[in-house]
């Protein structure tokens, strides 16, 4: 977000502050803790239910959100099932 688009108040692309908001908390986590399971996940699986459910009927077991380590790396996987268009 620029500096004048803030005193603008000029709206975002909902792709683009969930983007902002992954990279803040994965950036957050990998300076903070060692933990197996970080305590946001739970947080971002209600926000994707929230989000998901504004478009479409959507069952809230259907979104899965887990985070694996491998090496030096994290990997947020988000797993989501959508209904079928009948």
């Amino acid at each position: 977000m620029s500096f004048l688009s803030f005193f603008l108040g000029e709206k975002k692309k909902s792709a683009s502050v969930a983007k902002e908001r992954l990279q803040i908390i994965l950036a957050h986590e990998r300076s903070g803790r060692n933990a197996s399971e970080p305590d946001y996940l739970q947080d971002l699986q209600r926000d994707l239910i929230a989000v998901i459910s504004k478009y479409i009927k959507i069952n809230p077991n259907d979104i899965k959100v887990n985070m694996e380590r491998q090496d030096n790396l994290d990997i947020l996987e988000v797993k989501i099932e959508l209904p079928d268009a009948r």
